[in-house]
């Protein structure tokens, strides 16, 4: 891994339907050092139906979960202008599409790169239709098996199409004993492609333990509160702790980058004669003295007596002239 993890923070439906939220996030988000911007864009009719289970009643104003993913949706125009704002930050926008309608708004937005959601890892519909745009895609693995994987990476790579996978556990938030950050280089291992990882623990800690151990992409959502209303926000990382986590990434790659040989110290020479010591005695002793353990301490610095680590040479030999307490001990000291 060369190249610094790339950083997208994840806004989803933390803008909660207001296009002004929405603008505020990116403008928020391009102070923080992190590289693209994530979104998703719902389109009800194409993607969901008045069937689609509310699992959790999370919203005092919608009365379905469908009337939730319309509340989230803005127009194409709407999204040409995010797209937009995202290119004058220096932001790469990227998109999670729930349907073939919303590629193609996305192609026709100018979408950098695609996400594919966890739900939609076997939806080799929309994987057709997002993989003949040539465009790069995300896979997040959350709710897969490596079984359900394989086809998916299968039906990819058949198709020519440029992807990366992410661990990601689906429970919000994580809690360490859910991250699978193992599985990280085992997905890099089996399909040979960058691999990185989908956080949801809502802990700086976690993408850094990532990054250490192999992530080349770091995908974590972003709030501006974790107590704002939305389905992701308990999960999510503040703008603050999204600086904190970009500048602590790249500091853990820098050091991923440069491996220290423990071969050579040459480089501590200068120190290492400054905090090293020699060996002195810690009282009066007389000519003829025979060294005892309890003779001796060591002094800084190194290079004005026997050095400290050569001590056991000491012990049992006789000193040839009188000695004054916390005197260096050199070898011309000694019968």
């Amino acid at each position: 891994m060369n190249n610094k993890p790339y950083l997208i923070a994840e806004i989803a439906q933390a803008h909660d339907g207001s296009l002004g939220i929405l603008h505020s996030y990116i403008d928020a988000v391009a102070k923080t050092g992190v590289q693209a911007i994530k979104f998703q864009m719902h389109i009800a009719e194409a993607e969901s139906s008045i069937h689609e289970p509310f699992r959790i009643k999370f919203s005092k104003e919608d009365a379905t979960r469908f009337d939730y993913w319309k509340r989230m949706e803005f127009t194409l125009e709407q999204w040409k202008e995010i797209k937009k704002h995202c290119n004058e930050v220096g932001l790469d926008f990227i998109c999670s599409a729930f349907s073939n309608l919303a590629v193609d708004w996305l192609e026709e937005v100018g979408v950098h790169t695609y996400k594919i959601g966890s739900g939609e890892v076997n939806n080799l519909l929309l994987l057709e239709k997002i993989a003949a745009t040539g465009k790069p895609i995300i896979i997040s693995s959350g709710m897969s098996s490596f079984a359900e994987l394989d086809e998916t990476v299968t039906f990819l790579k058949s198709k020519n199409a440029k992807f990366s996978i992410l661990q990601c556990t689906t429970a919000y938030p994580t809690k360490p004993e859910q991250y699978g950050l193992n599985v990280i280089n085992e997905l890099k291992e089996r399909y040979q492609v960058s691999t990185g990882f989908s956080d949801h623990s809502a802990k700086i800690s976690t993408g850094i333990a990532a990054v250490a151990l192999g992530a080349e992409l770091l995908e974590f959502h972003v709030v501006f509160h974790r107590d704002l209303f939305g389905p992701d926000a308990i999960a999510s990382l503040t703008i603050e702790e999204t600086k904190l986590l970009a500048e602590a990434v790249n500091d853990i790659h820098l050091a991923n980058q440069n491996p220290i040989n423990k071969n050579n110290n040459d480089a501590f020479n200068e120190l290492k004669s400054i905090f090293e010591k020699s060996l002195a005695i810690n009282k009066d002793l007389p000519t003829g003295h025979v060294i005892t353990f309890d003779d001796l301490e060591t002094k800084k610095p190194k290079g004005f007596g026997i050095s400290a680590q050569n001590f056991k040479e000491v012990i049992g030999r006789k000193l040839k002239n009188n000695k004054s307490k916390w005197d260096f001990l050199n070898e011309e000291d000694l019968a």
